[in-house]
């Protein structure tokens, strides 16, 4: 018992300190080491350098490309102005009458295209601005709007999504990024509709009037913005092209090589998805670069090399948490923990696996952070599990995405406190909203996802 207790100490420590601003460099490593300390008494420096990093640095390895590629087109979509023109074209053609799902719906076209969510915050945020104010509705919504855009369904339920939280299970499972697409997508219709009509009620409840805008607005590099065509093929790109190395191109590469020691002693299936979703991005970087030289020739050294600098501190963070995680699965409190969520359920891996990793999302409040901690020390068992109760992998994959979409957005998550920043508000007065959109109704969605695998299967 005092190793459990020692452990949720641990986690409660990471939470409220990262609340309060302090960087997850140094919180995990020292949190990690106090749960060693005062559990086992074990040797910290070997835990350290033995665990922490091995485990942190096998998450550089094995997914930096992702996060890298990811940055650079999103900082390529930002400079070139296609961004923005998607969001305003967006707003402009559903109009003033549907602020609100003008927001969700470009936020959601660029996440689902591969732009990070920071950067479609900050895209999004002055044309949600100017759009709010003009219809009169209530300026604390926009966070909202935008969370359910950019956080929610088109992270982790529809299918194909570049997302890292759809792209982390497929090593573990042997999947792709278009795993379950019929259930994905019914998801991800829950998740859209009832958030949508939740953030309409509150503007029912809420009455007309912007609000006092104390946020300072965003400046965007002048020039020539492109076309609508220009600014949305790249996404189409990344989207088409992950389907076709998905299913047409890299199963017919020759890969027997890859039993080779030197090259991990792996297979094609727990390749193929991390693959396609690399080669997708690279080729969508150098189409974004071709259709906008004329505006990005001037600066795209500078424009490629603060995207790379982007994708450092995402990838650092997510891979401390990872490190943590290690460490904690290293002490024997854990197994009693594993042992626990592994029985949840009963016969049903589906519950246990949505219970695991919702909370390990929630504790870390980083949902690749999470997912990665739940799959790196339970992976293979429910894995296992799911094979013996006739379940697929494809469904173990989408639920595994889909959980971490919840709980992982609670106050302390890096993204929403980025979010009400950008907007200029704080949690006292947007959070809740941001917690109905991107928390309850996600996790409403997660129980009917595993309701309906349970009973029909993948599809």
């Amino acid at each position: 018992m005092l190793g459990i207790l020692v452990i949720t100490i641990a986690l409660i420590a990471l939470i409220v300190l990262a609340y309060r601003g302090i960087s997850l460099l140094l919180l995990a490593p020292a949190m990690a080491m106090l749960a060693v300390l005062l559990a086992e008494g074990g040797p910290l420096l070997a835990s350290y350098t033995q665990i922490f990093m091995r485990a942190t640095g096998g998450f550089i390895i094995q997914y930096f490309p992702l996060f890298l590629l990811g940055a650079v087109f999103g900082k390529l979509m930002d400079a070139s102005g296609s961004a923005r023109v998607l969001a305003g074209g967006i707003i402009l053609r559903l109009g003033s009458g549907r602020a609100v799902l003008a927001v969700v719906l470009s936020c959601a076209v660029m996440t689902y295209g591969g732009v990070s969510l920071f950067v479609v915050a900050f895209a999004v945020w002055p044309i949600a601005a100017a759009l709010f104010k003009e219809a009169g509705l209530p300026r604390v919504l926009i966070p909202a709007s935008i969370a359910l855009g950019a956080f929610t369904f088109t992270m982790t339920a529809l299918p194909g999504t570049p997302a890292i939280q759809n792209a982390i299970p497929m090593p573990y499972f042997g999947t792709t990024p278009f795993a379950a697409p019929g259930l994905g997508l019914i998801t991800a219709v829950l998740m859209l509709g009832l958030g949508w009509l939740w953030l309409e009620y509150r503007v029912r409840r809420l009455g007309p009037g912007y609000g006092t805008d104390d946020a300072q607005q965003i400046n965007h590099t002048a020039g020539d913005p492109p076309g609508i065509t220009v600014a949305a093929l790249p996404l189409v790109l990344v989207f088409v092209l992950n389907l076709v190395f998905t299913f047409v191109v890299i199963p017919r590469m020759g890969t027997a090589y890859l039993s080779d020691p030197a090259f991990g002693s792996t297979d094609i299936d727990a390749l193929r998805g991390v693959w396609s979703i690399i080669a997708a991005l690279t080729l969508s970087c150098v189409a974004l670069v071709v259709l906008n030289w004329g505006r990005l020739a001037s600066r795209i050294g500078v424009i490629l090399d603060r995207g790379a600098q982007d994708s450092l501190q995402p990838i650092f963070n997510t891979a401390s948490l990872v490190g943590f995680g290690a460490v904690i699965a290293s002490l024997g409190a854990f197994g009693l923990i594993r042992d626990w969520v592994v029985t949840v359920g009963g016969d049903n891996p589906l519950i246990s696996l949505a219970i695991g990793t919702s909370l390990l999302a929630g504790m870390t409040g980083s949902a690749s952070g999470g997912m990665s901690i739940a799959l790196a020390t339970l992976g293979d068992a429910y894995l296992e599990m799911g094979s013996a109760a006739g379940i697929s992998p494809d469904l173990l994959h989408r639920v595994t995405a889909v959980a971490t979409g919840g709980l992982d957005a609670l106050p302390h998550n890096g993204a929403v406190i980025t979010l009400l920043t950008i907007c200029g508000l704080t949690h006292r007065e947007a959070y809740k909203d941001i917690a109905v959109v991107a928390v309850v109704i996600p996790v409403m969605a997660l129980v009917v996802l595993v309701a309906l695998g349970t009973i029909f299967g993948s599809f």
